[in-house]
């Protein structure tokens, strides 16, 4: 099972009305067809009702803790919400300085 799908799986113990788990590896340093390295993640779930930015992360960090590891996922971008903050879309991710040039 690829690393995108476990993280899925990991990711859906929180209940989430809505999730994306997007591979971004390709748009860094290293990048072969096939790595996984680079996540983001959108999830909107009623259990980080009443919790502060950092205390949601550690939640989602404590459900991929497995799949953060050395050889694993190396960098995990979390927006995390609940359903009243939800606007429908995410920001976008930052350029990374050592992406591969076109």
């Amino acid at each position: 099972m690829s690393l995108e799908q476990q993280l899925i799986e990991q990711l859906n113990q929180l209940e989430p009305s809505h999730l994306e788990v997007i591979n971004e590896s390709s748009g860094h340093g290293g990048y072969f067809p096939g790595k996984e390295s680079h996540f983001k993640v959108v999830i909107v779930s009623e259990q980080f009702a009443g919790l502060r930015l950092v205390q949601r992360h550690q939640k989602v960090y404590a459900v991929a803790k497995e799949l953060l590891s050395p050889g694993k996922i190396h960098a995990l971008a979390i927006h995390a919400y609940i359903p009243s903050e939800w606007q429908g879309q995410a920001p976008a991710s930052p350029e990374c300085a050592h992406a591969p040039k076109s």
